[in-house]
């Protein structure tokens, strides 16, 4: 089967005929006759009634019925065809609307839509009606539905990574992240992660761990202690000095452990909260300090381990995302995956939380009317430039089997209206 052209160029699928489309064109045939019978009846009924009348003065009635109904009738054909043709191939103003104002037509219709359908009022009140968060969340809570979005998640995510190159994973991590990274500023970064970690003294508590390992590494260690004091004195230094002075020096060092970790407000907290404070304030105003810090960041950016280690996360993940897939493709594998078991358990504590199912049917309409606010001027013009791209007379042809069959019944209740309005007068007239 040949697909419709005209003029050599193929329909929009919007305009081709359909067997829908055939089954109207056989039925608006059929309402065209059936019209244009009632008019050629009524012709002759009024050229027979305008012969007898003389003879027969009531036929005065049948012959202004007729009469009137033949106006009516024609007036109403000449209406129904200057829709879509000009009447009888005559080209008369204001005729054939349809194939001569398509673009205003389509503007029209999109302006339509826009104004009438895509507001925020009208679909923020149908989505609300239509809850489509809860709706939602009741698919998701059945297990083969949570297992069937999984399995195209995961599917969809491993045949990305399989097409995705390395080399381009790599150049969108150099691009998106490193260069990011060169362009900004680390002391002051690093600055604001100090600041962060002494707030509220933090960073005692590091000093706390820092003493108590100190401590331990003592406890554990004092044997290898006296050993090196021993190694270190002079050879003619006797030995009981030299296990007395191990001792003062491991009884010291514990002593000042102890006492710092047991004082808040110890002078070497003192000096450890000044020196941090001038650490800070040096990343932030010391210029050789900002500029060590800049070359470090470079000098670490610039490693190629960094590029190396970027490779091998991306296989990873790579390597994770299909294997991952492979396990849930596995027909025989019907224990819950982790990501079916969340998904599930998603949709049911949606359900039985009213309060998160009315905020997620919030978030919903939300996002909905923002993306349909966004759009609504582009689908107005869509509408305008799609209708305007088509061709006046083959969519002259499909609306007219749209609608067609139903604008006949204007012509056959013309006929009849217009006879019985004739009849009406002619009544008046003689009872006047």
């Amino acid at each position: 089967m040949t697909t419709p052209t005209i003029s050599g160029q193929e329909l929009p699928a919007a305009l081709r005929i359909t067997p829908d489309d055939e089954v109207r064109r056989v039925r608006l045939i059929q309402m065209k006759r059936v019209a244009t019978t009632m008019l050629v009846v009524v012709a002759l009924i009024f050229v027979a009634a305008r012969v007898f009348e003389a003879r027969y003065p009531w036929l005065g009635f049948v012959r202004a019925f007729a009469e009137a109904a033949m106006v009516g009738g024609i007036a109403d054909w000449f209406a129904v065809t200057a829709l879509f043709r000009h009447p009888l191939g005559i080209p008369i103003p204001h005729t054939a609307i349809v194939p001569s104002r398509k673009d205003r037509i389509g503007t029209a219709l999109g302006n339509f839509v826009q104004r009438n359908f895509l507001t925020r009022e009208v679909v923020a009140e149908k989505l609300a009606a239509m809850r489509l968060g809860e709706r939602a969340a009741e698919w998701l809570s059945r297990p083969e539905n949570s297992r069937r979005l999984a399995r195209a998640a995961a599917h969809g995510l491993s045949g990305a990574a399989n097409v995705m190159r390395d080399e381009d994973i790599q150049s969108l991590v150099d691009r998106g992240i490193v260069a990011r990274l060169r362009r900004m500023q680390a002391a002051p970064l690093a600055a604001k992660a100090f600041e962060l970690l002494t707030a509220d003294g933090r960073h005692q508590a590091l000093l706390d761990d820092a003493l108590r390992l100190a401590a331990r590494f003592l406890d554990e260690n004092e044997t290898m202690i006296r050993e090196r004091i021993k190694q270190e004195s002079p050879w003619w230094v006797p030995g009981a000095v030299e296990s007395r002075l191990g001792d003062k020096i491991v009884t010291g060092v514990e002593k000042t452990l102890v006492a710092v970790a047991a004082d808040p407000s110890h002078p070497l907290r003192k000096r450890y909260d000044e020196a941090v404070d001038r650490f800070v304030a040096n990343l932030r105003e010391n210029p050789d300090t900002i500029a060590r810090t800049e070359q470090i960041k470079l000098d670490l950016l610039n490693h190629p381990g960094v590029a190396e280690f970027s490779r091998e996360v991306w296989s990873d993940v790579k390597e994770r995302i299909a294997s991952y897939a492979e396990r849930l493709a596995d027909e025989a594998e019907q224990e819950p995956d982790q990501l079916e078991r969340w998904l599930s358990g998603l949709g049911q504590k949606v359900l039985q939380d009213p309060v998160l199912a009315t905020k997620v049917n919030g978030w919903i309409v939300e996002l909905v009317t923002y993306s349909v606010e966004q759009a609504r001027e582009e689908v107005a013009r869509l509408i305008a430039s799609t209708v305007a791209a088509w061709d006046a007379d083959a969519t002259s042809r499909k609306i007219e089997l749209q609608i067609g069959r139903d604008l006949q019944f204007i012509r056959i209740n013309g006929t009849i209206v217009g006879g019985l309005v004739g009849l009406l007068l002619y009544s008046i007239g003689l009872l006047l």
